[in-house]
């Protein structure tokens, strides 16, 4: 007789656990408590539909934070293997000159949710739609909506972080989970824009520019990429990559800095020997020597004093790092991603809750966090395969 396995949520973990479960072996149903599944999946294919990231597996795995927490998972079923995956259900996929992965050109992001889980109805999973898991009653069983009692023999959580709650990911289960003993991490926004009060002048006249070619540096760690200037601070990859150095910081509460290089490509000594053997402008040798754009050099106007900006030795300095005062984050529900949720120490190398025998979570609604640029869908697509792979193995019937 076949198992019985209730999947609750119908994000990107759920429909790839989904996938890669055995229907020979287990009655799988996803229950989602929204109309439809793959609403977060969508939203995320507004902005630029990247699947995962082209780099080496190895390297990869340490992109992550906690780095290794996902090793396993991430061999199991890494990005060249996705792509395989995808190309033999009719989705072909190209690796960008960003090194991130992309589905073919013309299909779009609700194509390939839309013939992920036509193979899943082909396979026999079923769907229940408008399906709120409420917690579990006193055997342990599943409760949904007002008093639906739902018994399944084994359950994969899988309902997601606490941003874009529009989608239906909003972290309301945290508490369930916290009353039953099982130890949760607050959400904190990951991914995010963060708040620097600019001078009124300076964001009148530079809102929505870019600061390209750029290196950002926080605490032990550095990442080059892009920026945007916003009325509220900045955002881009660049400073989406040190979200956990920067929410250390201000968790701690205090202000965090973060420290610009303008000129990733030169040393400091290369560009003090620029600007001293040049007989131009200060302004000018920004512009025509060291090739600045026009927003970096107004923000060395805005940032430092005039003795400073004069002064070609701290000049070059403030080049290499100058100093920028966040604030705070941007606010939970506008984050890409969030951090926080269960701690995992409460979950083994299998994802299976240590307090509840044949209960897993997996996905955002762990404690870990993931840079822009597909690695958070490539996480959660190998955990959901994870998972599916160690119970066709290991569960007989």
């Amino acid at each position: 007789m076949k198992k019985s396995i209730a999947i609750i949520g119908g994000g990107a973990s759920a429909l790839f656990t989904a996938s890669f479960l055995d229907t020979t072996k287990f009655d799988v149903t996803i229950y989602e408590k929204k109309k439809s599944v793959g609403r977060k999946f969508l939203v995320a294919g507004d902005g630029g539909f990247n699947l995962s990231h082209g780099e080496e597996i190895d390297l990869m795995i340490t992109r992550y934070t906690p780095p290794y927490f996902l090793k396993n998972a991430l061999l199991n079923f890494s990005n060249d293997d996705l792509r395989k995956w995808l190309l033999s259900i009719g989705i072909p996929t190209f690796v960008g000159s960003s090194n991130r992965i992309y589905p073919e050109k013309g299909i779009k992001p609700i194509s390939v949710l839309s013939k992920i889980k036509q193979f899943n109805i082909d396979k026999g999973v079923q769907f229940s739609h408008n399906y709120e898991w409420k917690g579990w009653n006193d055997k342990n069983e599943l409760i949904f909506n007002d008093s639906t009692i739902i018994k399944a023999d084994y359950t994969i959580f899988s309902m997601g972080g606490a941003s874009w709650k529009i989608t239906g990911s909003d972290g309301a289960w945290s508490s369930i989970f916290s009353d039953k003993s099982i130890k949760t991490m607050p959400f904190s926004p990951a991914n995010c824009a963060y708040q620097i009060k600019w001078k009124s002048e300076f964001i009148l006249k530079n809102e929505g520019n870019p600061l390209k070619n750029i290196a950002l540096s926080c605490l032990n760690k550095t990442q080059k990429g892009e920026l945007v200037i916003t009325k509220f601070g900045l955002e881009g990859n660049a400073i989406y990559a040190l979200s956990p150095e920067i929410q250390s910081q201000l968790s701690e509460g205090k202000k965090a800095t973060i420290y610009l290089d303008l000129k990733p490509m030169f040393t400091f000594d290369d560009i003090l020997k620029k600007i001293t053997s040049s007989n131009y402008r200060t302004t000018d040798i920004l512009k025509r020597t060291l090739k600045l754009s026009p927003p970096q050099i107004e923000l060395l106007k805005t940032l430092l004093s005039k003795e400073e900006y004069t002064n070609k030795e701290i000049l070059a300095k403030k080049i290499k790092a100058l100093p920028l005062v966040i604030e705070s984050s941007a606010l939970l529900n506008e984050a890409i991603s969030t951090t926080g949720g269960i701690a995992l120490n409460e979950v083994n190398q299998n994802f299976e809750l240590n307090k509840l025998k044949n209960t897993f979570c997996i996905g955002e609604m762990l404690d870990w966090n993931a840079p822009t640029g597909g690695y958070l869908l490539q996480a959660c697509f190998s955990m959901g395969v994870y998972v599916a792979k160690h119970l066709n193995k290991n569960i007989s019937n």
